[in-house]
């Protein structure tokens, strides 16, 4: 029994999201949160929430317990890049690309 979390549009670039998903893949659910939760970056605060909320539905809609529940899938997309311009010297302009994200977070029982 499965249950899934998706955050979308998160303003987070997906190469650093999936260095702190790949610490919570596999693991234990108590285990994930306890170590997102003493990540020093800022998208382990976001890939927590999801996290929780994935426990949360899994709890809710199977009657699962969290202490048999682990991380099966924790994966993360590109979502739009909002474009913005830098004024450079003489009249010049670098692009800044703004990226987002979706985090999907999913988790399953322990057979």
């Amino acid at each position: 029994m499965e249950a899934t979390a998706i955050q979308r549009f998160v303003r987070i670039t997906p190469r650093k999201c999936n260095q702190i998903l790949g610490l919570i893949r596999g693991l234990d659910a108590e285990q994930a949160l306890v170590t997102l939760k003493f990540t020093p970056k800022n998208g382990a605060r976001i890939i927590e929430k999801v996290l929780a909320s994935a426990i949360a539905n899994a709890k809710h809609t199977r009657q699962a317990r969290t202490e048999n529940l682990y991380v099966k899938e924790a994966r993360v997309g590109a979502g739009p890049t909002m474009k913005r311009w830098l004024p450079r010297a003489q009249g010049r302009a670098t692009p800044i690309l703004k990226r987002t994200s979706h985090v999907s977070v999913t988790v399953a029982t322990k057979e």
